[in-house]
């Protein structure tokens, strides 16, 4: 097990979609373990559309000044959080450019980065996964070995589809390449700086706990739910998620996940471990909030996939990792979080 941010500090990181809410709480971990602002480089979207690839190219030129792999360079790390991310809406209305972005950025960052020499330089790259990538038969509490097992729930194949490929990805340039990779395979992030004013884009939690905390203020009579509540899922917050996805990083820096042609990537679940019902969430939220009004579940819109929940032992056994923030005090300080910011426009 690698002694927290040693080998980072040894390192130059791009940190991808570093502006969303996963990648700005990865670049808050990466400064609290020590490594230095000047070798964490952070592009900017505007400036690099991962979709294209040679601007994913120049990016890597622009971040890391040539080759890694040069005399004198420093190893280079990828963390890749951007994406193309929402909620059950947003998936529904957009399937096509979920498959079609996120399967681009990641395959273009995957290449870019092996053609600035990242691999030759002794770096790798982390693609952030999604728990959305298991099948949707797959026995709960769910496992790493079952990714591959079947195909994801219908309605958001696209997106699960599109993560699940980057483990093969990583496979692929490892054996080609001697690229070290990893994919940490995420739960329902949830917590401070969520997008909640968007309901396309927020994640579950948050926008749940968005339209509590309005209740509770303007003495809404009634909050309704989607669904019967029945369906279990596993909410992470997120600077929980952020440290498992450095602790990944440190272990590719430090030489594990396919550091030898035919290696696999390290693919490790980063979860709570908790299976929690919807409906515990909306009794959870309603109560931290001190909404006294009713809550009502409709039925009419379907419940989605019964039950999620990702077994987190190989993170334990591997990472040293486990979550440190329970639910409720996490679902109280995105509360706070959400009270203290005042109102928007």
């Amino acid at each position: 097990m690698v002694r927290s941010g040693v080998s980072l500090r040894e390192h130059e990181i791009v940190v991808t979609g570093a502006s969303g809410f996963l990648g700005r709480a990865v670049m808050a971990r990466l400064a609290g373990i020590g490594v230095p602002a000047e070798r964490v480089h952070a592009p900017r979207s505007a400036d690099f559309d991962l979709r294209d690839a040679a601007r994913c190219r120049m990016m890597f030129d622009a971040a890391l000044g040539g080759a890694p792999g040069s005399e004198g360079g420093r190893p280079a790390l990828v963390i890749h959080c951007a994406g193309f991310v929402g909620g059950l809406g947003l998936n529904r209305m957009h399937p096509a450019r979920m498959f079609h972005d996120n399967l681009l950025m990641a395959l273009n960052v995957t290449e870019a980065a092996c053609r600035a020499g990242v691999p030759r330089g002794g770096g790798g790259v982390v693609l952030v996964g999604s728990m959305t990538s298991y099948p949707a038969g797959a026995r709960v509490p769910m496992r790493e070995e079952d990714l591959f097992t079947g195909l994801p729930d219908a309605e958001i194949a696209s997106y699960g589809v599109a993560k699940l490929a980057q483990v093969q990805m990583l496979r692929a340039y490892g054996r080609e390449h001697g690229l070290r990779g990893a994919c940490p395979i995420l739960s329902n992030l949830y917590g401070p700086g969520d997008n909640v004013d968007d309901p396309l884009v927020a994640h579950a939690a948050g926008a749940l706990m968005k339209r509590f905390a309005d209740a509770a203020r303007d003495g809404t009579p009634e909050v309704v739910c989607w669904g019967t509540g029945a369906p279990t899922r596993d909410f992470l917050y997120v600077d929980d998620a952020a440290a498992g996805v450095v602790r990944v990083a440190e272990q590719v820096a430090s030489g594990g996940g396919g550091r030898t042609q035919g290696g696999e990537p390290l693919v490790v679940n980063l979860a709570s471990g908790r299976e929690v019902s919807l409906r515990e969430l909306a009794e959870t939220l309603a109560r931290l909030t001190g909404f006294g009004g009713r809550v009502t579940w409709d039925a009419s819109k379907g419940d989605g996939v019964a039950r999620r929940s990702l077994d987190i032992t190989r993170a334990r056994d591997v990472l040293g990792w486990e979550p440190g923030v329970s639910l409720v005090e996490g679902l109280r300080r995105t509360v706070a979080w959400y009270r203290s910011r005042g109102p928007r426009e």
